[in-house]
This record gives structure tokens, sequence and C-alpha cells, in this order.
């Protein structure tokens, strides 16, 4: 069991020192690499706690504890964890509804499933997850995080914000008249800063320019102009007498109270799997590298197992700051570690100073991490795609903003699941072949014959070919043989299974209860063309020895004599 357990957990950081090839121009590397990182993550980890209805330190604590234990036990050589946008709307409905204890639970409870997904090697499956399902909730988060902020940003006098989307803007109309002018000014002068800094340099994020000069103009206005701004501190006045890493501690649990964060737990889960394991993809393109999927979800699921416990939230794999990561030179999880250690000595250093930062001033911050979320372009364009796709989009969409993250993702999955059945199906056919069909060598059954067969089949006998895989969704298309089973002079029926890759319980079962209606007719049934791995699921279900060996054929060839012979007596 450990052996197994080994050769599905190998992380990438303990390869490094095990393989011995980290040298001192390496480090180099990944200490600037690491340095500018953090600086990076700073106002992304604060402004996500307070997105995510907690406290900026615990945004900190996350990106520190989780951006430590991502990088020591993930799977890829140049992820960062922390924090995201993508988890802010789940948070703070558990946190809404659960309180603090109710997420440190729902995380703890996510984390498991995301070490279980590695261990049972889902790390390449999650990757199947379609496309439409992955947009549509992500630009529903994003129009959600932005709708979150339009208080902060225009300074509207709102005691409690609702948090439903169409309760929230309801709330916004009503109390438009409470915008506060010099807030707005403020955060548009800070969305200004952050979309264009980047044509003086990219080195510093724009995020960071943007809170300084944020958090300068509030405090210079504040004291000579006497203007005042809502700030952090104005938020969390506890934050000004320092602040301390909390000690580790257990939250009070009942049976009752897991059973109704599982769901939200498992979007969690789901939701981690994905950002991250796409954030690994995206930097495996741009580096060559390969990471390695299923050691990705132990690590991030240790790191949500872990982080709750000192008063973390969800954290996953972030692609913006793997991307800055990389931009900067990273080259290995030593990037990672050396994030979360500036990190932790801002969070004991500076952290006090950042009751001055103004909410307008975050809040610009996340309408464009919004903004970069939303992915408006792809969103058009699979617009413009199947229909099918195209609902799977709007429905995902519109369930994430109007409802619930949970119930979009569920029901999502749900529609892509139906939608590949139904696909499936209508790829795969049952047909009647003509009296006389031309059999070609481009299947395993016609090797041994030469390039093109004719074929006569014999008064009496019909032959009907499946073509694709004999599962669930192709029953109906089995059923509609019944029509033919009463035609008089009809004594034996071929079924011809050469297209049939694999048949599952409900197949067996359909192909059973043909053969029992058959048999009651006073019609023969023979299967030809039966690959191996068909011809095993027959014999573990009986159905081989109720037909009869005799009955079933690996090629149409001796299927035909058989039947030929049968009808001539």
């Amino acid at each position: 069991m450990v052996n197994k357990v080994g050769s599905i957990f190998r992380p990438k950081f303990f390869e490094l020192f095990r393989k011995g090839g980290y040298d001192k121009e390496t480090f180099t590397a990944d200490l600037i690499a690491g340095i500018i990182v953090g600086i990076i993550a700073l106002p992304l980890a604060i402004a996500f706690g307070i997105a995510s209805g907690v406290t900026p330190q615990q945004g900190l604590i996350t990106a520190i504890v989780a951006g430590l234990l991502v990088s020591l036990f993930g799977g890829s050589h140049f992820l960062i964890g922390g924090p995201t946008g993508a988890f802010i709307v789940i948070v703070y409905g558990i946190v809404a509804e659960y309180g603090m204890s109710g997420l440190i639970i729902a995380t703890v409870m996510a984390g498991i499933m995301l070490v279980l997904m590695g261990v049972f090697k889902l790390g390449s499956i999650i990757k199947f997850i379609p496309y439409p399902i992955v947009v549509g909730f992500t630009s529903g988060i994003a129009v959600v995080i932005f709708s979150t902020q339009i208080k902060d940003f225009f300074g509207l006098e709102i005691e409690s914000v609702p948090s439903g989307f169409l309760q929230q803007w309801g709330c916004y109309f009503r109390n438009i008249n409470s915008i506060n002018l010099y807030e707005t000014l403020l955060g548009i002068f800070c969305l200004l800063i952050i979309i264009y800094w980047p044509k003086v340099t990219k080195k510093i994020p724009g995020s960071l320019i943007a809170i300084i000069a944020g958090t300068a103009a509030s405090v210079i206005l504040g004291k000579f102009a006497g203007i005042g701004f809502n700030t952090i501190g104005s938020k969390f006045p506890e934050l000004a007498s320092g602040v301390s890493m909390p000690s580790p501690s257990l939250p009070e649990m009942s049976i009752s109270t897991v059973q109704n964060l599982f769901s939200p737990a498992f979007t969690i889960a789901l939701l981690c799997a994905i950002e991250s394991l796409l954030a690994a993809m995206v930097a495996d393109g741009v580096t060559g590298k390969k990471h390695d999927s299923n050691t990705e979800l132990i690590g991030q699921g240790i790191a949500n197992i872990v982080t709750p416990f000192f008063g973390g939230i969800p954290a996953t794999g972030a692609i913006a700051r793997t991307m800055a990561n990389i931009n900067n030179g990273g080259k290995t999880p030593v990037t990672g570690v050396i994030h979360a250690i500036v990190l932790l000595l801002i969070f004991f250093f500076l952290l006090p100073y950042a009751v001055h930062i103004p909410l307008s001033c975050l809040a610009a911050i996340l309408i464009i991490v919004a903004y970069n979320m939303s992915e408006w372009k792809t969103f058009r364009y699979l617009l413009k795609g199947d229909k099918a796709d195209v609902a799977v989009l709007l429905i995902t969409f519109f369930l994430t903003i109007i409802f619930d993250l949970t119930i979009a993702i569920e029901v999502g999955i749900l529609l892509a699941i139906i939608l590949f059945v139904k696909r499936v199906s209508e790829s795969s056919s049952v047909r009647k072949l003509q009296e006389e069909f031309v059999a070609g060598t481009e299947s395993d059954e016609m090797a041994q014959l030469s390039n093109i067969e004719h074929f006569d089949v014999p008064k009496g006998v019909e032959i009907y070919e499946i073509d694709g895989p004999f599962f669930f969704g192709l029953a109906s298309k089995l059923d509609e043989l019944d029509h033919d089973l009463k035609k008089i002079g009809i004594k034996v029926r071929i079924i011809r299974m050469r297209k049939v890759p694999f048949i599952d319980s409900t197949g067996i079962n359909n192909l059973r209860n043909l053969f029992v209606r058959s048999r009651k007719e006073g019609i023969s049934m023979i299967l030809s063309g039966v690959n191996d791995n068909v011809r095993k699921t027959l014999e573990k279900t009986g159905l081989a020895y109720e037909i009869g060996e005799e009955f079933i054929h690996p090629h149409i060839v001796p299927a035909l004599a058989k039947a030929t012979e049968m009808v001539s007596r």
C-alpha cells in the first residue's frame, strides 16, 4: 500500500533535491521571482479575504500557509497557491450561513476529497470537464465578484448588502442617491493606474502601485482637506493594534452540519481541482515542463486540510500568480516557498499599516480581477458554437449568477453528461443490412479476407449491425427490432457486433431480452464479430451460455455458414 501511494504522490519539491540538480544560480532566480510574486500576492490576498466575508489577515494567512504547502507537496514546478477569486462566492455564502466553523469544516472536507481524487488517480479525468461549463461558471463568478464591489467602489451608504445577485442590484438602485463622489473618483483613479501601469513596467504589479497611490491620496486628502474615506481600518479596527499568527483550533462538529456542508465542500474541491490543474497545464504549455496531476491534487488537498485550522480559507493554484512566477524567472517550487516567507514577513511587520488602505481601492483591484476572469472573448466565441454547448454555457452562467455556484456546477455537469450520452447515442446505430452486402478489410474481423468480399444473405436470414458502444444510450434503438420479430419466414437473426468496442449491463439486458423474444417467435439468434472484451462480458454475465457458444462467432463468415445450415434444415 505504501509503495502504491508512493508511486502516485511524488512532490516536485522533494524530487528536486533528491536529484541533486539544485544550484546557486537556480536559487537566485527563484529568490528574485519569489519576492516579486509575494509582493504581487499581497493586495490580492487582502482583497480576496475581505470580499469572501472574512478578515484581510485571513486572506494573508491563506496565501502563506496554503502557498507554502502547495509548493512543498504539489506536482507542478511553477504553481503558486493561495486564495483566488473563484472561491469568493462560495466562501461568502458558507460564512453567511454557517459561520467560520462551517467554513473550516467544509474546507477540510474539500481537502480530504482532493486527496482521495489524487489517490484514486482522478487527476486526468478532471481535465475532461466540458469547456462550456468551465467558462460558464468562471464568467458567472466574475459577474458576481463585480456585483459585490459596487458598494465599496461608489461608497454607497448601505448597512448590509444582500447576498443574492438580483437583491444586490435592487439594493444598489434603491440607494443610488447615496453615491460618494470622492470614493468614486478614488476608485476610478486606482482603476486607471491598474489598467495603464503595465505600459510603464510589468515587473511591478499595477495593483500594488494602485494601493500605494490610493492609500497616499486618501491619507493626504483626509489630513489636509478633511475628506474621509472608508478604509480597512474602519471595517476592521482591530488591525491597528497589531496581529499575530493564530494557533490551530478545532471547530465544533455535528453529523447534521457535515451533511449540510457536503455539497458546498464538493464544490470547493471541484473548483480547486479544475483551477489548479488548468493553471498547471497553462504553466506546462509555456515552459515545456510536465506536472503530475494526481500529486497536485493530493498537494492541494493537504493545503486545504491544514490551512483552515490557522484561520485560512479555501485555496488553489492561481493562474495569474503562476504566470508572474514564470515571467519573472522562477524555476522550481522553491519560488512558492519564498513567496510564502515574504508574505509571512509582511504579515508580522507591515499588516498594521494596511488599516489605511481605502476599500474603493481594493474594489478597483477586484473589478480588474473580475474582468480578467470573465473570459468574455471566449464566452462570445462559444455562443457561436453548437446549440447544445451554448445551452450548457448559458445555463451554467445564469445559475451561477442568480442562484448558487454549487447548483450551477452540479446542474452543468449533469447537463454535460446527458449531452455526452445523447451524442454517443447519435453516433451509434442499429441498421439492417441488405440481402447482398459488401465487406472490406478495414476491420479486424475481415482481416483474413481479400480486400473486398460480397456476401449473399440466404432466405430466412436477417442481419442487423450495431455500430458503436452498446450501452444504455442505445437501448431504444435496439428495441426497434421488435417491429420485425413477427416477419413471416424469418428463421435466423444475425446480430453483427464487429463495431461494438464494449457493452454495459443495460446492453446485456437488452440483448438478453431480444434473445428471449426472438426465441418465443421461433427465431434463432447468432452473434457475429464479437471481440474479446465484449465476449468476456457476455461470459461473465452468463448470456454467452444462454445463447450458446456455437451461436457466437468472431466474424461474419462462420456466422453466415451457421445461419445457412440452420435455414437449410
